[in-house]
């Protein structure tokens, strides 16, 4: 595969507020901690040599799926590391194994959540830069019998200002209609913010929670709800992944703080994971990886599926996606594994998706934490 060239984000990465907060892991030994090494390693690299064999052995999965899951439980274990490291050795890694075994129950759950079908709205928002082009969403959304409308700054008079306004509105009105609707957003980012359009996390939170709000019986007996369970967020530029946990994090905030019941957020699908720039081919065409692989799979090659769910970024576009960085390591006739070769190119997408009621149970009682304990409302499938 011949090297692609790198979109370089226009300003140096900033701070994700949400994001360090969900970081955080105890610095000194908690109570009842151990000191034989089995403690959660903030270091994926760490986790992988000290505590990934340890999780197989108790619950076995083949190597292409342990891939695709193991950063997520490691970003699960490091959220819950407090928790985690004062449990023994044993009852950790019994818990780790159970982590493993709920990511993928909530996989399974999420995967046919569709992405792209017939009768699904689509808005998308483009990077002014020359080369992105409306048909690069709206060409694969047609195959699929869906609707497009497309925000992109080239026209005379518009702005950066007056797109990113219109754009909000479009998505607040989609939402308020409760039709299936897919966010689309392919250009550059940061952690808070969509760059390309200067539109931070809060604002977009503010469109969506605006636009799901269904009020109450007059009177106050029950909560105003907020049910974004219908939409799907795709992000492809850099921090996307930084990006999406703030958006989540902020409308979950939003929500408690308004008095507001959150009956869902979004499904959410990243192009490049924590920390990671995004990358593209330039040239006539300007075609971020992530989207340049989407339409490769679900537009290019035939037969199409019916529609695109959730299920098809975890396992194909995420196994595509792994090439990018990685040399195959060949056995004989078959692919025993993949060696590093870029680490800069890394930039493997994730999915996010939300929490049912049943679900947090059950993610508490794994940790064994208070019912009432509070937690994420979204969760890294890998």
């Amino acid at each position: 595969m011949p090297r692609p060239s790198s979109r370089t984000c226009r300003a140096a990465s900033a701070a994700a507020p949400f994001v360090a907060a969900f970081l955080a892991v105890c610095q000194s030994p908690c109570p009842g901690a151990d000191s034989s090494g089995t403690s959660i390693p903030t270091d994926f690299a760490a986790f992988q040599k000290e505590i990934a064999p340890l999780v197989l052995d108790k619950r076995p999965v083949d190597a292409r799926h342990w891939r695709q899951i193991e950063p997520a439980l490691h970003h699960l274990a490091v959220q819950h590391a407090d928790r985690l490291t004062s449990m023994t050795p044993a009852d950790r890694i019994t818990a780790l194994a159970a982590l493993a075994g709920f990511i993928d129950q909530t996989r399974t759950a999420a995967a046919g959540t569709p992405v792209l079908a017939p009768g699904r709205t689509v808005i998308g928002l483009l990077d002014p830069d020359r080369g992105l082009e409306p048909r690069e969403i709206t060409a694969i959304v047609g195959a699929y019998g869906g609707t497009t409308t497309i925000f992109k700054k080239d026209e005379d008079g518009e702005t950066l200002d007056t797109v990113a306004d219109a754009f909000l509105a479009a998505v607040r009105t989609a939402v308020a209609d409760a039709a299936p609707l897919t966010v689309v957003v392919l250009g550059h980012g940061l952690p808070t913010e969509i760059q390309s359009y200067h539109i931070r996390f809060e604002r977009l939170a503010d469109a969506l929670i605006a636009g799901a709000t269904v009020r109450g019986a007059p009177g106050g007996a029950s909560p105003a709800t907020v049910d974004l369970g219908r939409t799907v967020l795709i992000c492809d530029d850099c921090f996307s992944a930084d990006f999406l946990i703030n958006l989540c994090e902020g409308i979950t905030t939003r929500c408690r703080d308004q008095g507001l019941e959150l009956a869902s957020l979004p499904a959410c699908v990243a192009g490049t994971n924590r920390n990671c720039v995004g990358h593209a081919d330039v040239g006539a065409k300007f075609v971020p990886h992530f989207w340049k692989d989407v339409i490769e799979l679900y537009f290019i090659r035939r037969p199409r599926p019916r529609q695109v769910t959730l299920r098809d970024f975890f396992e194909n576009v995420d196994n595509m996606m792994y090439g990018y960085g990685r040399a195959p390591i060949v056995d004989g006739t078959k692919v025993s594994g993949y060696r590093l070769v870029d680490a800069e190119l890394v930039q493997d997408p994730v999915v996010f998706v939300p929490l049912a009621a049943a679900e947090l149970a059950a993610l508490r009682e794994i940790l064994g934490l208070p019912a009432d304990a509070p937690l994420a409302r979204w969760l890294d499938a890998g």
